[in-house]
């Protein structure tokens, strides 16, 4: 039997408090890695931290802004000066904003630029320093970013969302690109989620009714997941286990590539 094992792995997760980043937090802890969960929901991200140490995993809460470059650099070094290492790195963190392109708001688009991709661009740029050999970690790794289908396809009213998730699915494949050539051993993928069972996914089902694009909320939920052939929309713990893999040694040839997780929405 195959099982994937993190034992003496340590892995960092941004976006850590609900949802996606607290499943892969979870499920990451219960393969054996050391996991240190950066949310700015700071009771959030404190509350699924104690409910995963309760469960006996090795875990730890930061309250961390992604925006923040200079909390990144502190984040980076914290963590491996207190658990020895940074080997998995889950770009999780993420907003999203429902909003046809004729009435996009100046300060939103620069808020999620700033989080989707700036954040994301951050976090390479401290996780590669730590993770390249002569870093402070120093043993390469694993870094995975959680993009989105609409980062492959395109949706009415998402145009801001998918250009920042299509940003995020671009510069995976340049960093895959980057650190193989430099000898870095480090492996960066990015995983798209179709419609997911969040705060988040509720969040834009909401926006899509007060748009008008559909009557009410069951309209919506429902047509979004007729457009999943597999007949359900996803839950946290269906993209946890796509990180899982990518995180792990199983994937060791697996770099630069997008793992799809969307009951095939984006093949009907």
């Amino acid at each position: 039997m195959v099982t994937i094992d993190l034992n003496g792995k340590v892995a960092l997760v941004t976006g850590a408090a609900r949802g996606i980043g607290a499943a892969t937090a979870a499920l990451l802890a219960e393969a054996g890695a050391t996991v240190v969960l950066g949310d700015v929901l700071a009771d959030a991200v404190r509350t699924t931290a104690d409910a995963l140490t309760k469960d006996g995993r090795r875990v730890k809460a930061v309250v961390h802004d992604v925006t923040d470059e200079a909390a990144w650099e502190t984040l980076v070094a914290e963590t491996v000066r207190a658990f020895g290492g940074l080997d998995i790195l889950v770009n999780n963190a993420g907003i999203e904003e429902t909003v046809f392109l004729a009435d996009i708001d100046a300060a939103n688009v620069r808020k999620l630029l700033d989080v989707n991709v700036s954040g994301m661009l951050f976090g390479h740029k401290h996780a590669i320093r730590a993770m390249r050999p002569g870093g402070i970690a120093g043993r390469g790794g694993s870094i995975v970013n959680i993009s989105s289908v609409a980062g492959l396809i395109g949706h009415a009213g998402l145009g801001v969302y998918s250009a920042t998730k299509g940003a995020v699915r671009l510069l995976s494949k340049a960093a895959a690109v980057e650190c193989g050539r430099l000898g870095y051993g480090i492996r960066v993928n990015s995983v798209h989620p179709g419609l997911i069972e969040t705060p988040m996914g509720d969040k834009m089902l909401a926006d899509y009714v007060k748009l008008g694009v559909f009557a009410d909320d069951d309209a919506a939920a429902g047509a979004f997941l007729t457009a999943h052939p597999i007949g359900r929309t996803g839950k946290p713990a269906d993209v946890a286990s796509a990180v899982l893999f990518l995180a792990s040694d199983l994937s060791s040839f697996v770099t630069g590539t997008e793992l799809v997780c969307d009951g095939g929405l984006t093949v009907a």
